[in-house]
């Protein structure tokens, strides 16, 4: 597959749309994560903010790094030939998806601190960052979850996830929802 930054828009959105299993929904957190942090990064640069546009900057190229990434995660999961191989290759296909949702919290942390200081001409950029930062944080944990649902990988990839969370509530000004219920195992 070509690398995914490289590819025309509509080539990757057909690619995702095929009936194989890559990529898919890792890959398209990563690029979700990957397209909030290139709004942070144009708000930090309209804020005249160089520090968070560059930090901005190195969290689109880091998501674009593990949307390639993911692409190939979890083909040792369907090749298993028997659950042990099985388990272990889905503890192996969650540090992608956790990294993922690691990513995304520090996108819409930063999103959330430029809005914060940011005019109304900016905000909205920096908040839309945030919230689609947030979506992507939250559908990379529901991965680690449906693979692995506990153990070290299964905290961060939740840890990530509320600080996005916590991160689009204080840019919003709105409380933050009710946790997610557990996806049955």
């Amino acid at each position: 597959m070509d690398e995914l930054g490289k590819q025309p828009l509509d080539a990757f959105l057909e690619s995702v749309a095929a009936a194989t299993p890559a990529p898919g929904g890792g890959s398209s957190a990563a690029v979700t994560a990957a397209l909030a942090a290139a709004l942070v990064q144009m708000a930090a640069r309209l804020a005249s903010s160089d520090g968070q546009a560059d930090q901005g900057g190195a969290l689109r190229a880091r998501a674009l790094r593990l949307a390639q990434e993911e692409t190939s995660s979890y083909a040792p999961v369907l090749e298993a030939r028997d659950e042990h191989e099985r388990e272990l290759a889905l503890a192996a296909a969650s540090e992608p998806p956790a990294q993922i949702a690691e990513t995304a919290a520090e996108v819409a942390e930063l999103g959330a601190e430029i809005a914060a200081s940011s005019s109304a001409a900016v905000r909205g950029d920096a908040l839309t960052g945030v919230v689609l930062a947030e979506a992507a944080a939250s559908a990379a944990f529901r991965l680690v979850e449906i693979n692995v649902g506990g153990g070290p990988v299964f905290e961060r990839a939740r840890q990530a996830e509320l600080r996005a969370v916590k991160a689009r509530a204080s840019g919003s000004g709105r409380p933050p929802p009710p946790p997610h219920a557990p996806i049955p195992r």
